[in-house]
């Protein structure tokens, strides 16, 4: 697990998967911006190109000065900032100036308006042949729906996750988490990896496309097919087991606790654990596929026999049958948890100009090329100097450039 220091990129340290690779992240919001800092993690320089006005999720509260939220610290690391006017002459100049020096261009703004920028698919192949383009919009290019303004609410909503989770509640309801930003842009990181391997040994470059809606259509198909995936039908969409109202925490002697037995040896366990071996025998429960056709008596049933055990008691036992089993935890006792303690997921960093934060790593752990904390979160338009230098500007033509407001440098 990677550590955060007091100060990122020590010579010494090795260097990520991706180094050597330019990323430019021109989008906004979560989506986008967490794929690039996925691949900033990895070692990539990631330039972060954002308006005159810098990205929405900057001006959010709680945070300690302008324009660097609480939300911005850890989704904007391992980047660099430059703050562009991209409707001015100058400032599409400098962009295709940048991306003819880069690997990879991520976007999630809408075709229309990346055409009037010059920035359109067709443009892109052709003047900039090596680069792999990936535009992550809210619907494919090649339905009727590739106009809509996409949200995350509006996603789950129209993927069907809302509905699903009205099937357990009784009326549609969201996921209380970004959920369909988050898992799209999981598939954007796996999109560009696989375009640069691919450029890597035919030396073509591809452009990519990664709808919101399509996505999270296919993600939440992937258990929910069920009989439906037949041609004619063998039974509805949706799998019983997630589906009863009774699939939740169910309460102990002292709190709540999650309690999934899965397999017949589990079973037989679990309820001798309860004073209730016969029920290991019962025929609705007798196996795998009793158990999902009587699923909501069985989960029923847990909420009824749970309250025999404290929670201790509960995740004693099931971790010594190797039952799955976990307390319900709230977000804040997660400090204190010393499975993440001990792997550092979470520590505390020090930024030049906001100070202490706590610094979320990378959950995946690599032997050769680990993930880690290279660049703070910057400042918006931070590094233009430094970008525009290597782009072979010079400082004549950077004062005008900000003189004229095409760019933005921070004091």
């Amino acid at each position: 697990m990677p550590e955060a220091a007091s100060t990122a990129g020590a010579a010494n340290e090795s260097a990520g998967a991706l180094d050597g690779m330019r990323v430019v992240d021109l989008t906004t919001v979560l989506m986008g911006p967490m794929a690039c800092r996925m691949l900033g993690d990895h070692g990539a320089d990631v330039i972060r190109v954002e308006s005159l006005d810098g990205d929405s999720t900057r001006n959010g509260l709680p945070a300690r000065s302008a324009g660097m939220s609480g939300f911005s610290l850890n989704i904007q690391r391992n980047k660099r900032s430059l703050a562009l006017d991209l409707k001015s002459a100058a400032g599409k100049a400098a962009m295709q100036r940048l991306l003819a020096n880069s690997d990879v261009l991520v976007t999630n703004m809408r075709a229309a308006a990346l055409e009037r920028l010059g920035l359109g698919a067709d443009a892109l192949r052709s003047q900039h042949p090596h680069l792999i383009c990936c535009r992550a919009n809210g619907y494919g290019s090649g339905g009727p729906y590739r106009d809509k303004a996409a949200y995350d609410d509006a996603i789950q909503a129209a993927s069907g996750l809302s509905n699903l989770i009205g099937r357990i509640a009784g009326e549609p309801g969201f996921v209380p988490a970004v959920v369909a930003d988050k898992v799209t842009g999981l598939h954007v990181v796996e999109a560009v990896l696989a375009a640069l391997f691919h450029r890597e040994r035919t030396g073509i470059a591809q452009s990519i496309e990664v709808p919101m809606f399509e996505t999270m259509v296919a993600f939440n198909l992937v258990e929910h097919y069920r009989g439906a995936v037949f041609e004619p039908p063998e039974g509805p969409f949706g799998y019983d087991r997630l589906l009863t109202p009774h699939r939740r925490p169910y309460p102990t002697a002292d709190g709540w606790v999650c309690l999934l037995p899965y397999n017949d040896a589990q079973y037989r366990a679990f309820f001798a654990f309860v004073d209730r071996p016969d029920l290991a025998s019962d025929p609705r429960f007798a196996d795998h596929n009793s158990r999902i056709a009587h699923i909501d008596d069985l989960y029923a049933l847990f909420g009824q026999l749970s309250v025999r055990r404290t929670t201790d008691e509960w995740i004693g036992y099931c971790d010594e049958h190797s039952i799955p089993a976990a307390r319900v935890m709230d977000l804040a006792d997660l400090d204190a948890d010393p499975q993440l303690a001990a792997v550092g997921l979470v520590s505390i960093a020090e930024h030049p100009t906001e100070g202490s934060y706590r610094y979320v790593a990378d959950p995946v752990v690599y032997s050769a090329t680990p993930t880690r904390l290279r660049r703070h979160a910057p400042l918006l338009g931070e590094h233009a100097v430094e970008i525009l230098h290597e782009l072979g500007y010079d400082a004549h033509e950077i004062d005008a450039m900000r003189d004229e407001g095409v760019i933005i440098v921070p004091d």
